[in-house]
Protein backbone atom coordinates (compact mmCIF):
# COMPACT_ATOMS: atom_id res chain seq x y z
CA UNK A 1 0.00 0.00 0.00
CA UNK A 2 1.27 3.56 -1.24
CA UNK A 3 2.63 5.65 2.02
CA UNK A 4 -0.06 8.08 0.74
CA UNK A 5 -3.02 6.06 1.29
CA UNK A 6 -1.57 4.67 4.40
CA UNK A 7 -1.53 8.56 5.53
CA UNK A 8 -4.70 9.05 4.64
CA UNK A 9 -6.26 6.11 6.83
CA UNK A 10 -4.50 6.94 9.79
CA UNK A 11 -5.61 10.77 9.24
CA UNK A 12 -9.01 9.04 8.90
CA UNK A 13 -9.24 7.12 12.05
CA UNK A 14 -7.83 9.40 14.00
CA UNK A 15 -10.75 12.45 12.92
CA UNK A 16 -13.07 9.46 14.15
CA UNK A 17 -11.66 8.99 17.11
CA UNK A 18 -12.12 12.27 18.20
CA UNK A 19 -15.40 12.74 16.69
CA UNK A 20 -16.23 9.52 18.67
CA UNK A 21 -14.63 11.59 22.05
CA UNK A 22 -16.37 14.60 21.20
CA UNK A 23 -19.88 12.61 20.79
CA UNK A 24 -19.33 11.32 24.63
CA UNK A 25 -20.46 12.74 27.54
CA UNK A 26 -18.42 14.60 29.68
CA UNK A 27 -17.14 13.56 32.25
CA UNK A 28 -19.01 14.95 35.66
CA UNK A 29 -18.53 15.25 39.26
CA UNK A 30 -20.84 16.16 42.36
CA UNK A 31 -20.99 19.54 41.91
CA UNK A 32 -21.37 19.41 38.20
CA UNK A 33 -24.58 16.42 38.91
CA UNK A 34 -25.66 18.90 41.37
CA UNK A 35 -26.66 22.00 39.11
CA UNK A 36 -27.51 19.58 36.61
CA UNK A 37 -30.20 18.31 38.91
CA UNK A 38 -31.92 21.65 39.38
CA UNK A 39 -32.94 21.96 35.64
CA UNK A 40 -35.33 19.02 35.95
CA UNK A 41 -37.77 20.85 37.88
CA UNK A 42 -38.50 18.61 40.62
CA UNK A 43 -38.80 19.59 44.62
CA UNK A 44 -37.18 16.04 45.01
CA UNK A 45 -34.31 16.60 42.43
CA UNK A 46 -33.67 20.30 44.23
CA UNK A 47 -33.64 18.97 47.71
CA UNK A 48 -31.12 16.20 46.22
CA UNK A 49 -29.08 19.33 44.32
CA UNK A 50 -28.41 20.79 47.63
CA UNK A 51 -27.13 18.35 50.07
CA UNK A 52 -24.54 17.82 46.74
CA UNK A 53 -23.68 21.00 47.04
CA UNK A 54 -22.98 21.38 50.02
CA UNK A 55 -20.99 17.45 50.08
CA UNK A 56 -18.87 18.71 47.12
CA UNK A 57 -16.99 21.67 48.57
CA UNK A 58 -17.26 23.84 46.11
CA UNK A 59 -15.97 27.51 46.98
CA UNK A 60 -19.17 28.48 45.30
CA UNK A 61 -21.75 25.93 46.08
CA UNK A 62 -22.62 29.03 49.12
CA UNK A 63 -23.36 31.54 46.21
CA UNK A 64 -25.60 29.15 44.27
CA UNK A 65 -27.80 28.76 47.09
CA UNK A 66 -27.82 32.10 48.22
CA UNK A 67 -29.39 32.66 44.83
CA UNK A 68 -31.49 29.87 45.39
CA UNK A 69 -33.03 30.93 48.62
CA UNK A 70 -33.42 34.59 47.15
CA UNK A 71 -35.29 33.80 43.99
CA UNK A 72 -32.18 34.38 41.50
CA UNK A 73 -31.22 30.76 40.13
CA UNK A 74 -32.46 30.14 36.62
CA UNK A 75 -32.27 26.16 35.09
CA UNK A 76 -32.19 25.67 31.45
CA UNK A 77 -33.40 22.05 30.72
CA UNK A 78 -31.95 22.09 27.14
CA UNK A 79 -28.34 22.71 28.50
CA UNK A 80 -29.04 21.44 32.01
CA UNK A 81 -26.95 24.41 33.21
CA UNK A 82 -28.02 26.97 36.05
CA UNK A 83 -27.72 30.82 36.09
CA UNK A 84 -27.72 33.53 38.30
CA UNK A 85 -29.55 36.62 37.60
CA UNK A 86 -28.49 39.46 39.68
CA UNK A 87 -30.05 42.95 41.03
CA UNK A 88 -28.79 44.74 38.30
CA UNK A 89 -30.00 42.51 35.52
CA UNK A 90 -26.10 40.74 34.61
CA UNK A 91 -26.64 37.25 33.95
CA UNK A 92 -23.64 34.46 35.24
CA UNK A 93 -23.12 31.12 34.58
CA UNK A 94 -23.85 29.59 38.34
CA UNK A 95 -20.90 27.02 37.88
CA UNK A 96 -18.23 29.25 37.13
CA UNK A 97 -19.23 32.36 37.98
CA UNK A 98 -18.82 33.26 34.09
CA UNK A 99 -20.63 36.43 32.60
CA UNK A 100 -23.42 35.42 30.23
CA UNK A 101 -24.89 37.24 27.67
CA UNK A 102 -28.75 36.38 28.03
CA UNK A 103 -30.52 33.68 29.69
CA UNK A 104 -31.49 30.96 27.38
CA UNK A 105 -34.87 31.19 26.20
CA UNK A 106 -36.28 27.84 28.28
CA UNK A 107 -34.56 28.97 31.34
CA UNK A 108 -36.68 29.31 34.25
CA UNK A 109 -36.35 29.85 37.63
CA UNK A 110 -36.08 27.27 40.37
CA UNK A 111 -38.55 26.68 42.69
CA UNK A 112 -38.71 25.98 45.89
CA UNK A 113 -41.45 24.61 48.51
CA UNK A 114 -41.78 25.46 52.37
CA UNK A 115 -39.44 21.72 52.56
CA UNK A 116 -36.86 22.81 50.45
CA UNK A 117 -36.86 26.30 52.12
CA UNK A 118 -36.05 24.52 55.30
CA UNK A 119 -33.52 22.55 53.89
CA UNK A 120 -32.10 25.62 52.26
CA UNK A 121 -31.67 27.26 55.48
CA UNK A 122 -29.94 24.58 57.49
CA UNK A 123 -27.68 23.86 54.07
CA UNK A 124 -26.75 27.59 54.91
CA UNK A 125 -26.24 27.58 58.57
CA UNK A 126 -24.08 23.96 57.21
CA UNK A 127 -21.72 25.54 54.95
CA UNK A 128 -21.31 28.75 57.38
CA UNK A 129 -20.18 26.18 60.43
CA UNK A 130 -17.76 25.28 58.31
CA UNK A 131 -16.49 28.55 57.17
CA UNK A 132 -12.78 29.65 57.42
CA UNK A 133 -13.96 33.11 58.78
CA UNK A 134 -14.10 32.22 62.26
CA UNK A 135 -17.04 34.59 63.26
CA UNK A 136 -19.76 33.08 60.57
CA UNK A 137 -19.01 29.55 62.39
CA UNK A 138 -19.97 31.25 66.21
CA UNK A 139 -22.53 32.78 64.64
CA UNK A 140 -24.12 29.92 63.00
CA UNK A 141 -23.62 28.00 65.84
CA UNK A 142 -25.26 30.21 67.91
CA UNK A 143 -28.02 30.38 65.34
CA UNK A 144 -28.26 26.11 65.37
CA UNK A 145 -28.65 26.51 69.32
CA UNK A 146 -31.23 28.64 69.39
CA UNK A 147 -33.04 26.13 66.55
CA UNK A 148 -31.67 23.05 67.72
CA UNK A 149 -32.76 21.66 63.98
CA UNK A 150 -31.85 17.86 63.98
CA UNK A 151 -30.91 17.75 60.58
CA UNK A 152 -27.46 19.86 61.30
CA UNK A 153 -26.34 17.20 64.06
CA UNK A 154 -23.79 15.59 61.44
CA UNK A 155 -22.43 19.13 60.08
CA UNK A 156 -22.03 20.56 63.83
CA UNK A 157 -20.41 16.86 65.11
CA UNK A 158 -18.07 17.33 62.20
CA UNK A 159 -17.58 21.33 62.77
CA UNK A 160 -16.51 20.25 66.59
CA UNK A 161 -13.89 17.54 65.69
CA UNK A 162 -12.29 19.86 63.00
CA UNK A 163 -11.99 22.89 64.83
CA UNK A 164 -9.47 24.47 67.20
CA UNK A 165 -10.56 27.31 68.61
CA UNK A 166 -11.81 27.33 71.72
CA UNK A 167 -14.50 30.05 71.59
CA UNK A 168 -15.61 28.04 68.29
CA UNK A 169 -15.23 24.65 69.97
CA UNK A 170 -17.51 26.03 72.74
CA UNK A 171 -20.58 27.45 70.43
CA UNK A 172 -20.46 24.16 68.46
CA UNK A 173 -20.41 21.91 72.14
CA UNK A 174 -23.59 24.05 73.27
CA UNK A 175 -25.20 24.02 69.61
CA UNK A 176 -24.88 20.06 69.40
CA UNK A 177 -26.46 20.24 73.35
CA UNK A 178 -28.88 22.05 72.16
CA UNK A 179 -29.83 19.36 69.55
CA UNK A 180 -29.18 16.33 71.72
CA UNK A 181 -31.58 17.58 73.92
CA UNK A 182 -34.50 18.34 71.79
CA UNK A 183 -33.49 15.28 69.31
CA UNK A 184 -36.20 12.51 69.24
CA UNK A 185 -34.72 9.30 70.31
CA UNK A 186 -31.66 10.62 72.29
CA UNK A 187 -30.48 8.84 74.78
CA UNK A 188 -30.66 9.58 78.67
CA UNK A 189 -27.19 9.67 78.62
CA UNK A 190 -26.70 12.06 75.79
CA UNK A 191 -29.69 14.26 76.95
CA UNK A 192 -27.89 14.47 80.71
CA UNK A 193 -24.48 15.89 79.03
CA UNK A 194 -26.35 18.29 77.26
CA UNK A 195 -28.05 19.51 79.80
CA UNK A 196 -24.62 19.67 81.83
CA UNK A 197 -22.94 21.83 78.83
CA UNK A 198 -26.14 24.13 78.45
CA UNK A 199 -25.93 24.56 82.60
CA UNK A 200 -22.19 25.57 81.96
CA UNK A 201 -23.89 28.18 79.57
CA UNK A 202 -25.79 29.78 81.87
CA UNK A 203 -27.24 32.53 80.32
CA UNK A 204 -30.92 33.77 79.59
CA UNK A 205 -30.65 31.57 76.08
CA UNK A 206 -29.86 28.50 78.10
CA UNK A 207 -32.84 29.50 80.06
CA UNK A 208 -35.55 29.96 77.56
CA UNK A 209 -34.23 26.50 75.86
CA UNK A 210 -34.41 24.74 79.05
CA UNK A 211 -38.03 25.77 79.31
CA UNK A 212 -39.04 25.01 76.22
CA UNK A 213 -37.91 21.52 76.28
CA UNK A 214 -41.34 19.24 75.79
CA UNK A 215 -43.10 17.54 78.51
CA UNK A 216 -42.49 13.48 78.78
CA UNK A 217 -38.87 13.54 79.75
CA UNK A 218 -37.39 10.04 81.30
CA UNK A 219 -37.15 10.82 85.48
CA UNK A 220 -33.66 11.98 85.25
CA UNK A 221 -33.81 14.41 82.86
CA UNK A 222 -36.69 16.09 84.00
CA UNK A 223 -34.90 16.18 87.49
CA UNK A 224 -31.34 17.27 85.74
CA UNK A 225 -33.70 19.97 83.71
CA UNK A 226 -34.71 21.65 86.80
CA UNK A 227 -31.24 21.65 88.23
CA UNK A 228 -30.21 23.36 85.86
CA UNK A 229 -32.57 25.93 85.66
CA UNK A 230 -32.16 26.72 89.35
CA UNK A 231 -28.48 26.95 89.00
CA UNK A 232 -29.04 29.03 86.08
CA UNK A 233 -31.70 31.25 87.76
CA UNK A 234 -28.96 31.69 90.88
CA UNK A 235 -26.08 32.55 88.27
CA UNK A 236 -28.34 35.46 86.39
CA UNK A 237 -29.13 36.47 89.89
CA UNK A 238 -25.80 37.17 90.79
CA UNK A 239 -24.93 38.93 87.11
CA UNK A 240 -28.08 41.00 87.58
CA UNK A 241 -26.57 42.11 91.13
CA UNK A 242 -22.79 42.74 89.07
CA UNK A 243 -24.61 44.94 86.08
CA UNK A 244 -26.84 46.94 88.57
CA UNK A 245 -23.41 47.50 90.68
CA UNK A 246 -21.64 48.81 87.18
CA UNK A 247 -24.76 50.92 86.30
CA UNK A 248 -24.26 51.83 89.62
CA UNK A 249 -20.25 52.94 88.82
CA UNK A 250 -21.33 54.65 85.84
CA UNK A 251 -24.12 56.67 87.38
CA UNK A 252 -21.88 57.27 90.22
CA UNK A 253 -18.92 58.69 87.78
CA UNK A 254 -21.43 61.32 86.25
CA UNK A 255 -22.19 62.51 89.48
CA UNK A 256 -18.69 62.81 90.58
CA UNK A 257 -17.88 64.33 87.67
CA UNK A 258 -20.28 66.93 87.89
CA UNK A 259 -20.14 67.86 91.77
CA UNK A 260 -16.59 67.73 92.35
CA UNK A 261 -16.20 71.56 91.36
CA UNK A 262 -19.48 72.34 93.48
CA UNK A 263 -17.59 70.64 96.40
CA UNK A 264 -14.68 73.33 95.95
CA UNK A 265 -16.00 76.07 95.41
CA UNK A 266 -18.94 74.95 98.17
CA UNK A 267 -15.97 74.16 100.52
CA UNK A 268 -14.05 76.96 100.17
CA UNK A 269 -16.12 80.09 99.40
CA UNK A 270 -19.15 78.49 101.25
CA UNK A 271 -21.20 79.46 98.08
CA UNK A 272 -24.25 77.96 97.22
CA UNK A 273 -23.75 78.01 93.26
CA UNK A 274 -27.17 77.39 91.60
CA UNK A 275 -25.39 78.22 88.29
CA UNK A 276 -23.30 75.42 88.90
CA UNK A 277 -25.28 73.06 86.28
CA UNK A 278 -25.07 75.76 83.70
CA UNK A 279 -21.03 75.40 83.46
CA UNK A 280 -22.08 71.81 82.39
CA UNK A 281 -23.84 73.19 79.83
CA UNK A 282 -21.02 75.40 78.92
CA UNK A 283 -18.81 72.57 78.50
CA UNK A 284 -21.35 70.50 76.26
CA UNK A 285 -22.22 73.70 74.21
CA UNK A 286 -18.24 73.81 73.77
CA UNK A 287 -18.45 70.13 72.62
CA UNK A 288 -20.64 70.96 69.95
CA UNK A 289 -19.23 74.08 68.53
CA UNK A 290 -15.99 71.43 68.11
CA UNK A 291 -17.47 68.90 66.37
CA UNK A 292 -19.43 70.54 64.08
CA UNK A 293 -15.91 73.23 62.94
CA UNK A 294 -14.63 69.27 62.18
CA UNK A 295 -16.80 68.46 60.66
CA UNK A 296 -17.64 70.92 58.32
CA UNK A 297 -13.76 71.97 57.84
CA UNK A 298 -11.03 69.30 59.06
CA UNK A 299 -13.80 66.10 58.99
CA UNK A 300 -10.62 63.27 59.51
CA UNK A 301 -9.91 65.39 63.11
CA UNK A 302 -12.95 63.91 64.37
CA UNK A 303 -12.16 60.94 66.83
CA UNK A 304 -10.10 63.57 68.49
CA UNK A 305 -12.53 65.94 68.50
CA UNK A 306 -13.54 65.36 71.83
CA UNK A 307 -9.39 65.77 73.02
CA UNK A 308 -9.76 69.15 71.56
CA UNK A 309 -13.15 70.39 73.46
CA UNK A 310 -11.54 69.23 76.91
CA UNK A 311 -9.20 72.11 77.26
CA UNK A 312 -11.40 74.54 75.81
CA UNK A 313 -14.70 73.39 77.23
CA UNK A 314 -12.39 74.24 80.60
CA UNK A 315 -11.08 77.52 79.56
CA UNK A 316 -14.51 78.92 78.42
CA UNK A 317 -16.45 77.77 81.85
CA UNK A 318 -13.43 78.73 84.19
CA UNK A 319 -13.12 82.19 82.48
CA UNK A 320 -17.01 82.03 82.76
CA UNK A 321 -17.00 81.27 86.25
CA UNK A 322 -14.03 83.78 87.10
CA UNK A 323 -16.43 86.14 85.68
CA UNK A 324 -19.23 85.64 87.72
CA UNK A 325 -17.63 85.35 90.82
CA UNK A 326 -15.53 88.72 89.67
CA UNK A 327 -18.98 90.68 88.98
CA UNK A 328 -21.15 89.12 91.52
CA UNK A 329 -20.87 87.03 93.86
CA UNK A 330 -17.68 88.81 95.64
CA UNK A 331 -20.21 91.28 96.34
CA UNK A 332 -22.64 88.97 98.53
CA UNK A 333 -19.95 86.80 100.80
CA UNK A 334 -21.78 86.38 104.06
CA UNK A 335 -25.13 86.46 102.17
CA UNK A 336 -25.80 83.00 101.47
CA UNK A 337 -29.56 83.48 100.43
CA UNK A 338 -28.89 86.47 98.27
CA UNK A 339 -25.99 84.77 96.81
CA UNK A 340 -28.12 80.91 96.00
CA UNK A 341 -30.86 83.82 94.25
CA UNK A 342 -28.57 85.70 92.28
CA UNK A 343 -26.73 82.57 91.11
CA UNK A 344 -30.22 81.21 90.26
CA UNK A 345 -31.22 83.83 88.35
CA UNK A 346 -27.23 83.61 86.46
CA UNK A 347 -28.35 80.30 85.74
CA UNK A 348 -31.67 81.38 83.98
CA UNK A 349 -29.81 84.22 81.88
CA UNK A 350 -27.01 81.60 80.78
CA UNK A 351 -29.73 79.03 79.71
CA UNK A 352 -31.71 82.08 77.61
CA UNK A 353 -28.37 83.19 76.00
CA UNK A 354 -28.17 79.56 75.16
CA UNK A 355 -31.30 79.17 73.50
CA UNK A 356 -30.68 82.28 71.55
CA UNK A 357 -27.91 81.42 70.14
CA UNK A 358 -28.09 77.81 69.58
CA UNK A 359 -31.63 77.80 69.67
CA UNK A 360 -33.98 75.35 71.88
CA UNK A 361 -33.81 71.70 70.35
CA UNK A 362 -31.64 68.99 71.20
CA UNK A 363 -28.12 69.29 69.30
CA UNK A 364 -26.30 66.24 67.78
CA UNK A 365 -22.82 65.61 69.53
CA UNK A 366 -21.09 62.10 68.22
CA UNK A 367 -19.19 59.62 69.76
CA UNK A 368 -15.48 58.89 68.26
CA UNK A 369 -14.72 55.35 67.07
CA UNK A 370 -13.07 54.83 70.42
CA UNK A 371 -16.37 55.60 72.42
CA UNK A 372 -18.64 53.72 70.26
CA UNK A 373 -20.06 50.32 70.44
CA UNK A 374 -19.87 47.66 73.85
CA UNK A 375 -18.25 44.29 74.94
CA UNK A 376 -19.55 41.53 76.63
CA UNK A 377 -17.83 40.70 80.35
CA UNK A 378 -19.45 37.56 81.56
CA UNK A 379 -23.04 37.96 81.82
CA UNK A 380 -23.03 41.66 81.54
CA UNK A 381 -22.54 44.08 78.88
CA UNK A 382 -20.33 46.87 79.15
CA UNK A 383 -20.48 50.38 76.67
CA UNK A 384 -17.19 52.09 75.74
CA UNK A 385 -18.66 55.54 76.30
CA UNK A 386 -19.36 54.96 80.12
CA UNK A 387 -15.76 52.78 80.72
CA UNK A 388 -14.13 56.01 79.08
CA UNK A 389 -16.33 58.46 80.90
CA UNK A 390 -15.46 56.50 84.59
CA UNK A 391 -11.96 56.19 83.57
CA UNK A 392 -11.57 60.15 82.82
CA UNK A 393 -13.45 61.19 86.04
CA UNK A 394 -11.23 59.17 88.32
CA UNK A 395 -8.33 60.39 86.25
CA UNK A 396 -9.61 64.17 86.70
CA UNK A 397 -9.92 63.58 90.31
CA UNK A 398 -6.52 62.33 90.83
CA UNK A 399 -5.17 65.31 88.86
CA UNK A 400 -7.16 67.54 91.17
CA UNK A 401 -6.14 65.76 94.01
CA UNK A 402 -2.44 66.21 93.16
CA UNK A 403 -2.69 69.94 92.41
CA UNK A 404 -4.67 70.60 96.03
CA UNK A 405 -1.19 68.80 97.31
CA UNK A 406 1.61 69.81 95.59
CA UNK A 407 0.80 73.24 93.66
CA UNK A 408 0.66 76.73 95.56
CA UNK A 409 -3.00 77.33 94.47
CA UNK A 410 -3.87 73.80 96.11
CA UNK A 411 -2.12 75.34 99.34
CA UNK A 412 -3.43 78.39 99.26
CA UNK A 413 -7.30 77.04 98.58
CA UNK A 414 -6.68 74.49 101.55
CA UNK A 415 -5.84 77.11 103.88
CA UNK A 416 -8.75 79.38 103.22
CA UNK A 417 -11.06 76.31 103.41
CA UNK A 418 -9.81 75.89 107.03
CA UNK A 419 -9.29 79.09 107.88
CA UNK A 420 -9.99 82.09 105.95
CA UNK A 421 -9.16 84.95 108.58
CA UNK A 422 -5.66 83.19 109.60
CA UNK A 423 -4.63 82.65 105.81
CA UNK A 424 -5.55 86.31 105.33
CA UNK A 425 -3.52 87.42 108.16
CA UNK A 426 -0.66 85.07 106.75
CA UNK A 427 -0.36 87.09 103.57
CA UNK A 428 -2.87 84.95 101.16
CA UNK A 429 -4.91 86.91 99.08
CA UNK A 430 -7.73 85.34 99.78
CA UNK A 431 -10.19 87.24 97.15
CA UNK A 432 -7.76 85.92 94.59
CA UNK A 433 -8.29 82.45 95.81
CA UNK A 434 -11.56 82.87 95.91
CA UNK A 435 -11.93 84.14 92.04
CA UNK A 436 -9.02 81.08 91.12
CA UNK A 437 -11.17 78.55 93.03
CA UNK A 438 -14.66 79.58 91.39
CA UNK A 439 -12.87 79.70 87.97
CA UNK A 440 -11.35 75.75 88.73
CA UNK A 441 -14.70 74.59 90.21
CA UNK A 442 -16.22 75.81 87.20
CA UNK A 443 -13.59 74.54 84.74
CA UNK A 444 -14.09 71.34 86.26
CA UNK A 445 -17.69 71.44 85.56
CA UNK A 446 -17.03 72.50 81.91
CA UNK A 447 -14.83 68.54 81.22
CA UNK A 448 -18.23 67.22 83.00
CA UNK A 449 -19.98 68.42 80.08
CA UNK A 450 -17.81 67.14 77.67
CA UNK A 451 -18.57 63.54 79.01
CA UNK A 452 -21.96 64.40 79.52
CA UNK A 453 -22.23 65.45 75.85
CA UNK A 454 -21.70 61.78 75.03
CA UNK A 455 -24.44 60.36 77.25
CA UNK A 456 -27.57 62.40 77.56
CA UNK A 457 -28.88 65.21 75.56
CA UNK A 458 -27.01 68.32 74.67
CA UNK A 459 -29.95 71.18 75.36
CA UNK A 460 -30.36 74.21 77.42
CA UNK A 461 -32.09 72.30 80.08
CA UNK A 462 -28.99 70.14 80.46
CA UNK A 463 -27.27 71.44 83.93
CA UNK A 464 -30.57 71.85 85.46
CA UNK A 465 -30.77 67.77 85.37
CA UNK A 466 -27.50 67.17 87.67
CA UNK A 467 -27.80 70.38 90.13
CA UNK A 468 -29.78 68.99 93.03
CA UNK A 469 -28.03 65.34 92.15
CA UNK A 470 -24.64 67.30 92.76
CA UNK A 471 -25.43 69.38 96.00
CA UNK A 472 -27.03 65.76 97.72
CA UNK A 473 -23.58 63.83 96.68
CA UNK A 474 -21.58 67.23 98.10
CA UNK A 475 -23.96 66.88 101.30
CA UNK A 476 -24.21 63.10 101.55
CA UNK A 477 -19.75 62.93 101.64
CA UNK A 478 -18.44 66.38 103.61
CA UNK A 479 -18.63 69.73 102.51
CA UNK A 480 -15.05 70.60 100.83
CA UNK A 481 -14.12 67.03 101.20
CA UNK A 482 -12.64 65.34 97.54
CA UNK A 483 -12.91 61.91 99.14
CA UNK A 484 -16.37 62.42 100.83
CA UNK A 485 -17.37 63.47 97.04
CA UNK A 486 -16.04 60.24 95.03
CA UNK A 487 -17.19 58.11 97.64
CA UNK A 488 -20.72 59.61 98.28
CA UNK A 489 -21.37 59.56 94.27
CA UNK A 490 -20.29 56.31 94.17
CA UNK A 491 -22.66 55.07 97.36
CA UNK A 492 -25.39 57.27 95.55
CA UNK A 493 -25.29 56.08 92.35
CA UNK A 494 -25.22 52.17 93.50
CA UNK A 495 -27.64 52.76 95.78
CA UNK A 496 -29.92 53.96 93.17
CA UNK A 497 -29.39 51.38 90.60
CA UNK A 498 -30.02 49.10 93.51
CA UNK A 499 -33.21 50.79 94.40
CA UNK A 500 -34.82 51.53 90.49
CA UNK A 501 -35.96 47.67 89.80
CA UNK A 502 -38.18 47.75 93.38
CA UNK A 503 -39.28 51.44 93.41
CA UNK A 504 -38.77 53.05 89.71
CA UNK A 505 -36.74 55.81 88.78
CA UNK A 506 -38.59 58.65 90.86
CA UNK A 507 -39.80 56.36 94.02
CA UNK A 508 -35.68 55.36 94.08
CA UNK A 509 -34.32 59.47 94.03
CA UNK A 510 -36.87 60.55 96.56
CA UNK A 511 -36.20 57.62 98.26
CA UNK A 512 -32.66 58.57 98.49
CA UNK A 513 -33.33 61.88 99.55
CA UNK A 514 -35.06 61.08 102.25
CA UNK A 515 -32.09 58.53 103.51
CA UNK A 516 -29.63 61.48 103.27
CA UNK A 517 -32.56 64.18 104.87
CA UNK A 518 -32.06 61.09 107.95
CA UNK A 519 -28.45 60.34 107.82
CA UNK A 520 -27.64 64.42 107.92
CA UNK A 521 -29.52 64.33 110.75
CA UNK A 522 -27.34 62.15 112.55
CA UNK A 523 -24.35 63.56 110.54
CA UNK A 524 -24.68 67.30 109.76
CA UNK A 525 -21.23 67.55 108.35
CA UNK A 526 -21.79 64.27 105.55
CA UNK A 527 -19.49 61.45 105.91
CA UNK A 528 -16.18 63.13 106.01
CA UNK A 529 -16.32 66.35 108.03
CA UNK A 530 -13.77 69.14 107.22
CA UNK A 531 -11.07 70.02 110.32
CA UNK A 532 -10.06 73.60 110.92
CA UNK A 533 -10.30 76.11 113.76
CA UNK A 534 -12.56 78.05 111.39
CA UNK A 535 -14.73 75.45 110.39
CA UNK A 536 -15.20 73.73 113.76
CA UNK A 537 -16.30 77.11 115.24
Amino acid sequence: MPVTHLSRILFAAVAIAFATLGSLPALAGPYEDAIAQFARDSFSDTEDAIGKLVASGNPRAAVIITALQDGKLYADPDSTAAFIKADDGKIANAATGDAVGALPAKATLVRLNNKLRRAVSSAMAGLTLLSPDLDKPIQAAQSVFKSHDDTMLETVEAALKAEKNAAAKQAFAEARAAILLFKQGASDADKLDAIAVIKARGDREAMALLTGVPAGQSAAVTSGIAAAKAAIERNLAMWSMVQNAWYGLSLGSVLLLAAIGLAITFGVMGVINMAHGEMVMLGAYTTFVVQETIRTSYPALFDYSLLIAVPLAFLVAGATGVLIERSVIRFLYGRPLETLLATWGLSLILQQAVRTIFGPTNREVGNPSWMSGAFELGQITITYNRLWILCFTLAVFVLLLAMLRYTALGLEMRAVTQNRRMAASMGIATSRVDALTFGLGSGIAGIAGVALSQIDNVSPNLGQSYIIDSFMVVVFGGVGNLWGTLVGAFSLGIANKFLEPFAGAVLAKIAILVLIILFIQKRPRGLFALKGRAVEA
